[in-house]
This record gives C-alpha cells, structure tokens and sequence, in this order.
C-alpha cells in the first residue's frame, strides 16, 4: 500500500500543477479534439483534464519507481512467482 502512495501522491500534486498551468493559458472553451471543438462544461473539461494530467504523471512516477529496483529485487520477484 505504500508503494502505491509513494506513486499516486507525487503524481497528484504534480497533476493539479500542471492543470493550473495548463488552464491559466488556454481556455477550456476553445479545445479542439480531432479537429472538432469539445463540447463539454467548462467543469467536465477540468476534470477530465486533470484526470488526463495524474494518469501521465502516475505513469512516470511507476516508471521513476520500476527503474529504482535493484537486480536482486527484480530477481526475488521472478523466483517468489515460480
């Protein structure tokens, strides 16, 4: 369960950032999607936005984490398993 804090929270705060930054400069009413403009409430394209924002983030922070294990971690892992 820590492990999984230790991945969500950064990733959290980073996501809220980058949405407040993302969205000081571009208006939400003015987002194309495949050429067409998004037809959502501004609160819908918040969510969604930031929601978008903590899956990227989240992924880097997994990958942050993944890369820090250690060869005998990753070996541990792989006999427990068979």
């Amino acid at each position: 369960m820590l492990k999984v804090l230790l991945v969500l929270w950064p990733s959290f705060v980073v996501a809220g950032i980058a949405e407040g930054v993302f969205f000081t400069v571009i208006d939400p009413q003015e987002l194309y999607l495949f050429g067409q403009p998004v037809h959502f409430s501004r609160l819908a394209t918040y969510s969604i936005g930031f929601l978008g924002f903590w899956v990227v983030c989240a992924a880097s922070s997994l990958m942050t984490w993944f890369l820090q294990l250690g060869p005998d971690d990753l070996n541990r892992r792989r006999n427990d398993a068979g």
